[in-house]
């Protein structure tokens, strides 16, 4: 077994991390940001039911927080 040392330990380091950074696929920062995408939803049954649960567990949340702020 070789010898422990910090030389060899760096370059066990370097190793790991290079071959990690083979494994890792590139990330490209996205070019669009949400308001891009604001209205692209089709306004149809599903769309007004999904927004309508939304709109309920918000003011659900609203009124919970009403309530404990109430003594």
């Amino acid at each position: 077994m070789s010898e422990l040392t910090l030389e060899s330990l760096a370059r066990r380091l370097d190793e790991i991390e290079r071959r990690l950074n083979e494994k890792q696929t590139p990330t490209i920062a996205p070019t669009k940001d949400w308001r891009s995408v604001v209205g692209i939803s089709e306004d149809n049954e599903f769309t007004r039911l999904m927004l309508a649960e939304i709109e309920a567990a918000h003011e659900a949340d609203r009124q919970a927080a009403l309530a404990e702020e109430t003594p």
